[in-house]
């Protein structure tokens, strides 16, 4: 097996995907939308991987089935050696702790009864860890988020900190591979950027893998090293992400360049300071 095979942590093969429309007629069978049409990429170990396309391209989806959520109607998904075609629960429980999900809006993913030592110690508790309370304590330090955090709720944080706890909670069980789902969408710019930068650092610290959806191509090519432009289903570009932003070849990629706001100056100019700031969005 050569070592660029060897590499690949996730391998998406001919992937279709179709939802079923109600019925309209007995005469006739549901009608299907579908969703995304033969789609192909490979992802290696350590790579940062973006996928970039407007709403309703199908870009969540394709998040959703590799994390296992939903399961493909045909082609082939191979994710940390979890054949998603036919993964038994085993293999499920198993790949929760290669695999770590952060969602867009972290409200939604955030449990308003719980507190944040016991949100973020959720994963540890699957694994039995030992020494839960020491992990939280480093995990809320490595997001910015002071000491006593672990003791409140989610709604006495800002939208920013919230996004914070989710990717703490992410990372707790020191996962191999991270997908996020615009995870900055509903942020203001100045709290994006601080978000954003503190994904990269993460991201090169543990040495994860990450799978970032988004639909602003100014943020995915401060994150990613390669990009996936997907259009009604379709991969229609991919490539090297600065190649693809400084000189998109396909109309819609170009469309969407042309639509995005250049985010690119006020990432880069965020310090490290920054990451430690309270955020008010």
């Amino acid at each position: 097996m050569s070592s660029a095979v060897a590499s690949e942590l996730i391998r998406v093969d001919n992937l279709t995907h179709y939802y079923h429309r109600p019925r309209t007629s007995l005469l006739r069978g549901r009608p299907q939308i579908h969703t995304l049409h033969e789609v192909s990429f490979e992802v290696h170990a350590g790579e940062r991987f973006g996928i970039v396309g407007q709403s309703g391209s199908g870009k969540s989806t394709l998040l959703r089935i590799l994390a296992g959520v939903e399961a493909a109607r045909s082609g082939r998904v191979n994710v940390c050696d979890v054949d998603m075609s036919r993964p038994s629960g085993k293999a499920l429980r198993a790949l929760r702790q290669r695999l770590q999900m952060v969602q867009q809006d972290p409200m939604s993913s955030l449990d308003p009864r719980m507190r944040v030592a016991d949100i973020i110690a959720e994963p540890l508790v699957a694994q039995r860890r030992q020494g839960r309370a020491e992990r939280v304590a480093e995990l809320l330090q490595a997001v910015g988020l002071p000491a006593d955090a672990g003791k409140r709720y989610p709604h006495q944080f800002s939208g920013g900190q919230r996004q914070r706890i989710s990717i703490a909670r992410a990372i707790a069980p020191q996962p191999r591979v991270l997908l996020a789902d615009e995870p900055v969408s509903a942020l203001d710019v100045s709290v994006r950027a601080q978000i954003l930068n503190l994904l990269t650092d993460l991201v090169r610290q543990l040495n994860l893998t990450l799978v970032f959806v988004s639909h602003d191509l100014s943020v995915v090519r401060h994150l990613c090293d390669r990009v996936a432009v997907i259009e009604e289903g379709n991969i229609v570009e991919m490539g090297a992400t600065e190649d693809v932003y400084r000189q998109p070849q396909h109309p819609y990629t170009q469309r969407l360049m042309a639509a995005t706001p250049n985010l690119h100056k006020a990432l880069a100019g965020q310090t490290t300071a920054d990451l430690a700031a309270t955020e008010t969005g």
